[in-house]
C-alpha cells in the first residue's frame, strides 16, 4: 500500500471492497489494492453511513476482505469512531486483522455521510491532529496513514483546506485524500496546484466521475479510489434479478445472466479444497 500510495511515480487505482467476494473480483480484474469502503461495509449490513454500524463490524468486514484476496487493503476508517483512544484502538486492531492502511476523516463523531444533506461540522484542527498522532505513535509505519479533509464537502473553502493538510502533514500523515461532492473536479485540481505534491494526494472522484483520468495525472495527484463502484453495481443487479423473479415465479430466463455456480467454485478455490483433502483427509487412499 505505501507503494502504491505514498512512492509510486504512476498514477495507482484503488477498487472498493466491501466482503470477500468483492475483494476477490477485483483483484482478479488486475486492481493492485482495495478501499475498505465504509459506506459499502454499512450497506452490506443493512446500516446507514452514519457510524451506525460499530468498529468492530468494521473491522470484522475487514478481516474477511483482507483474507479473501492477496492486495494491500487502505481502510475507510470514518473519523475513527471517537477521539484519539477510539482511533488508536481500531488502528491497533485493523494492523491485527492484516489492513495495510487507514484513512481519517476530519469529521465530528457520529459522522454522517458526505454526500448527504449538508450537517457537516468538521474537528478542531488541534483535536483531529491528535487523533493522528495517536494512530502514528501507536501503529508506526506498519499502516499507511491517510488524512481525509472535508473541508471543500463542509463549504469552508480552499484556504481552509490547504491549512488542514499543512497541519495534518505536521502531524504525522503519510497521505492528503482532499473530498468534494461538486460534479466538476476544478477544486481537486486546484488544491494539488496549491499544495504542490508535500504529500500524495488521494482523491475520490464519485462525484466528478466525467474528468478525464489524464487531468489527476497532470497535476501529480497520487492515488484515485473508486469508493463504492461494486456494491452499486450489485445493488442494480440484484434489484433487476429480484424483480424479475419475482414477476415471472420462475429463474429459467436469469440463468443466463447471473454468474455460473462454477465460476463462483474457481474464485475460491474449491479445488485446492479437494487437493488437501486428499492429502490430509485420505492420505492413505490410493489416488487415480
Amino acid at each position: 500500500m505505501r507503494a502504491e500510495v505514498c512512492c509510486s511515480s504512476a498514477l495507482s487505482f484503488l477498487m472498493e471492497a466491501h466482503d470477500g467476494l468483492s475483494a476477490a473480483i477485483a483483484e482478479r480484474a488486475g486492481f493492485k489494492g482495495l478501499w475498505a469502503s465504509g459506506l459499502s461495509i454499512a450497506c452490506s449490513l443493512g446500516y446507514r453511513d452514519a457510524n451506525e454500524a460499530s468498529w468492530s463490524h468494521l473491522v470484522g468486514a475487514v478481516e474477511r476482505i483482507v483474507d479473501s484476496s492477496r492486495l494491500p487493503v487502505l481502510v475507510d476508517g470514518d473519523g475513527g469512531f471517537g477521539n484519539f483512544n477510539n482511533a488508536r484502538l481500531l488502528a491497533r486492531k485493523l494492523r491485527e486483522r492484516g489492513a495495510a492502511g487507514v484513512a481519517l476523516e476530519d469529521s465530528c463523531f457520529p459522522k454522517l455521510n458526505s454526500f448527504v444533506g449538508d450537517r457537516h461540522p468538521l474537528a478542531d484542527v488541534d483535536e483531529f491532529c491528535g487523533r493522528l498522532r495517536a494512530v502514528k505513535d501507536t501503529v508506526a509505519n506498519e499502516l499507511v496513514l491517510v488524512a481525509r479533509i472535508e473541508a471543500l464537502i463542509a463549504g469552508h473553502g480552499m484556504h481552509e483546506a490547504i491549512a488542514r493538510a499543512h497541519a495534518y502533514r505536521e502531524a504525522g500523515a503519510d497521505a492528503i485524500l482532499i473530498h468534494s461532492r461538486s460534479s466538476s473536479a476544478d477544486e481537486i485540481l486546484s488544491f494539488s496546484d496549491a499544495w504542490q505534491n508535500r504529500l500524495p494526494v488521494v482523491i475520490v472522484p464519485t462525484k466528478y466521475y466525467r474528468t478525464p483520468t489524464c487531468e489527476y495525472r497532470r497535476v501529480d495527484i497520487s492515488t484515485v479510489i473508486w469508493a463504492n463502484h461494486s456494491m452499486r453495481a450489485a445493488a442494480a443487479a440484484m434489484r433487476r434479478v429480484c424483480g424479475r423473479i419475482f414477476a415471472e415465479q420462475s429463474v429459467a430466463t436469469i440463468e443466463p445472466d447471473i454468474t455460473p455456480l462454477e465460476d463462483l467454485f474457481q474464485l475460491f478455490s474449491y479445488d485446492e479444497l479437494a487437493e488437501a483433502e486428499a492429502r490430509y483427509l485420505h492420505p492413505n487412499k490410493p489416488q487415480h
